[in-house]
């Protein structure tokens, strides 16, 4: 039988030890992130979680940093290692799509080294004009 899920953007339900862990243990891109520096983030953004709807238990989780207007850069998309290969990784990007496309953002971006398929089922593309875009370091690489 299927996992009933539940969706929400609500941050005061995430629970933030785990999304840590998650990222912090198993995401390449934030392998060692600070508790203080992912706090800060979650608090930064739009949060997004997909919870079991019969235990409550947070399964996945996704942020945006957005204006909410003009631009949005999708991040930290990650699905409790136990479960990868549910599907919960496109229930989740569905539902974050769902909630920004009503916002009518210019652009969506994000950056992966591994799940450029998935993304492209939902119309992410190699960035036009690339040589156009310019990234700066901050002073600690690592946070």
């Amino acid at each position: 039988m299927p996992r009933e899920l539940d969706f929400s953007t609500d941050p005061d339900r995430l629970d933030r030890e785990l999304v840590h862990r998650w990222l912090s243990e198993h995401a390449y891109w934030a392998l060692g992130r600070p508790r203080a520096t992912q706090d800060a983030a979650i608090d930064g953004s739009m949060n997004f979680g997909v919870y079991d709807l019969d235990s409550g238990v947070q399964l996945a989780y996704a942020r945006v940093v957005t204006d909410g207007v003009t631009f949005g850069w999708l991040c930290d998309v990650i699905v409790d290692p136990a479960l990868r290969g549910e599907r919960l990784g496109v229930s989740l990007v569905e539902f974050v799509l769902a909630t920004l496309d009503p916002l009518g953002l210019k652009r969506v971006l994000l950056i992966t080294g591994d799940a450029h398929g998935l993304y492209e089922k939902f119309g992410f593309a190699p960035i036009d004009r690339a040589d156009d875009w310019m990234s700066r370091v901050g002073p600690d690489p690592n946070v």
